[in-house]
């Protein structure tokens, strides 16, 4: 796999050693390493993101909703076979959800406290991946404590114990964001200037017809071909603030993919994409888009 991408042939070597040697040391984390394949129009995507994270970096990925940075992350776990533990950020994260929590155990006969680290601790402590899901999600005041474990020191002191966290020389961080996301904030500079930022823009055209040939259960070409020029329509629809960036999803088109194999095609894409849309002039203009291609009389 490692042959397609155009990276420093150091780099290159680098990586399949680091991925022969995680893929014989994996052994109880094995179930952590991704498995699924980002198919990108523009390979520097994947390069890029090798290469930021061969380098010591931690990366950033930005773009709409839906255009597969989740999976991403799990192709670069997956050519580093390296394990990813996951934060998913909401206003409800708090510092347990991110570091770990205080709990009592009995230990011969007698209760005591006991540290079960989160996903950092874990993370910084094997040498793993994290990757924190929409990080802009997140309640401001909770992501400064993620600081120290972002920049050259990779260093944390975990307010329960008081322990203070090294993070192991191949602990990465990978983050997602989604900008202009209802319920987001944005990024403050700090954070920001903690990683290398990698735009991962919808795919369109043959790749996202490779994709949904792979990935859905759908296999009639023709209808493939028209769930490809409706999304791509959606797409400028989207990205110009018209509709909601749910509109444009891969997982919506896919999953209507899916549908429409058993039940009529629009009403697959009514209940994957259209149902999603709050706005009704929104919901209108989906669905008359998708009537242009796939109207059934």
């Amino acid at each position: 796999m490692l042959e397609q991408f155009h990276i420093h042939s150091d780099l290159k070597q680098q990586l399949s050693t680091i991925h022969e040697k995680n893929k014989q040391q994996a052994g109880e984390n094995a179930h952590l390493i991704g498995t699924k394949i980002y198919k990108a129009s523009d390979n520097s995507i994947i390069e890029d993101a090798i290469t930021a994270l061969l380098l010591g970096k931690n990366i950033l990925l930005k773009g709409p909703t839906g255009s597969g940075k989740t999976v991403l992350a799990e192709t670069l776990s997956s050519l580093f076979q390296k394990p990813m533990h996951s934060i998913n950020c909401s206003v409800d994260l708090d510092v347990e959800g991110i570091l770990g929590y205080n709990t009592l155990q009995t230990k011969d006969g007698a209760s005591e406290v006991s540290f079960v680290n989160g996903p950092l601790m874990k993370a910084m402590k094997n040498g793993h991946f994290l990757y924190i899901d929409e990080i802009n999600m997140a309640k401001p005041e909770t992501l400064p404590l993620l600081h120290g474990a972002l920049d050259y020191r990779k260093m944390i002191t975990n307010p329960f114990t008081q322990e203070v966290v090294y993070g192991d020389d191949e602990y990465r961080v990978i983050a997602a964001i989604n900008e202009g996301y209802v319920g987001t904030s944005e990024l403050n500079e700090a954070l920001k200037n903690r990683f290398v930022i990698i735009e991962v823009p919808y795919i369109q055209g043959d790749t996202l017809k490779e994709l949904l040939l792979a990935e859905s259960k759908l296999n009639d070409v023709a209808t493939i071909e028209k769930f490809v020029a409706f999304a791509s329509d959606l797409m400028p629809l989207a990205r110009d603030g018209r509709v909601s960036e749910e509109a444009a999803s891969i997982r919506g088109i896919i999953d209507a993919c899916d549908l429409g194999v058993y039940i009529p095609v629009m009403r697959a894409i009514e209940r994957s994409i259209i149902a999603k849309l709050n706005d009704e002039t929104e919901q209108m203009t989906v669905r008359e888009l998708a009537e242009s291609y796939f109207f059934e009389g």
